[in-house]
């Protein structure tokens, strides 16, 4: 399984005096169970390009697939196309909408056409991969924390079993406990489910510690795309663009400067660690 952008165009309001190119000439390649970064500061046309990816807007012109098929043609199944390219919304907890969290869990599967048993064996499945405990299945999602509507929000996604989980921002107005929190399960789905992410943010740090690869947006265009120490190390480029690399990079950048022989391509707090601990023995 694979999705390919092939120069992938997005105008809004063409023709008008309010005509607005959000997506220009976008082309990459995501592979089955990779774990990408997708970066860019508001306005770089990250947001309009998830939403091509499950067909809710369609290119002005280019072409999408998934699996070889092109998911604009007259006869693509899209209602099966959201089913397996599940898409968390920024804020997703504004969405949750029934009156206990098993309920809102099961509203995907069961709008999908799932007949109720199956419906409600993925929601617990799910609830259960997100961690929420069984003595909040029957409760209000409006009594949870921000934390647990997160989590639960991304189960009504997961419960359509996803082959790709598209997460907009999913860290949005978290403290730094919640976005931690959050960005673990992620993870942790990922590693244990094979399942492929494609993670939005405009920080760094949020994906510094986590992804296999960064795709770089700005002004509707791909400006990087490479691993997180390749795209790091371009953090002056970054900085041009309203965006930076982790704390670390810019810590270890000044202690190269003041003599210390570190490795200035380390992008965790770990690798900053081990490279710290090895220029202080040396």
């Amino acid at each position: 399984m694979s999705i390919i952008l092939d120069h992938v165009c997005h105008t809004y309001e063409s023709g008008t005096d309010l005509k607005s190119d959000a997506l220009k000439d976008v082309s990459f390649k995501i592979e089955d169970g990779e774990f990408v970064g997708l970066i860019g500061h508001t306005g770089s046309g990250k947001s309009t390009l998830v939403q091509h990816l499950n067909g809710l807007l369609k290119p002005t012109s280019g072409n999408i697939y998934f699996d070889g098929a092109d998911i604009n043609d007259s006869d693509y199944d899209r209602k099966n196309l959201r089913r397996q390219v599940g898409l968390v919304f920024q804020y997703p907890e504004h969405q949750l909408f029934e009156a206990d969290v098993f309920s809102d869990v099961s509203f995907g599967p069961k709008n999908m056409g799932f007949d109720k048993k199956e419906a409600e064996l993925t929601a617990y499945s799910a609830l259960e991969m997100v961690g929420i405990p069984h003595d909040l299945f029957y409760v209000s999602p409006f009594d949870l924390s921000g934390g647990q509507k997160r989590r639960v929000a991304i189960a009504g996604v997961l419960a359509m079993k996803p082959r790709v989980l598209v997460l907009d921002e999913p860290t949005a107005g978290l403290d730094p406990a919640g976005r931690d929190e959050i960005l673990s399960l992620i993870k942790k789905l990922h590693d244990e489910n094979k399942i492929t992410v494609i993670l939005v943010s405009h920080s760094m740090e949020d994906v510094a510690n986590y992804v296999d690869r960064i795709i770089v947006m700005n002004d509707g265009s791909v400006y990087l795309d490479d691993t997180p120490r390749n795209v790091f190390s371009h953090y002056r480029e970054l900085e041009s663009i309203g965006l930076s690399a982790p704390a670390v990079t810019y810590i270890l950048g000044a202690l190269q400067n003041k003599g210390f022989n570190v490795d200035t391509n380390a992008t965790t707090i770990d690798e900053a660690l081990h490279t710290i601990l090895h220029a202080l023995k040396a």
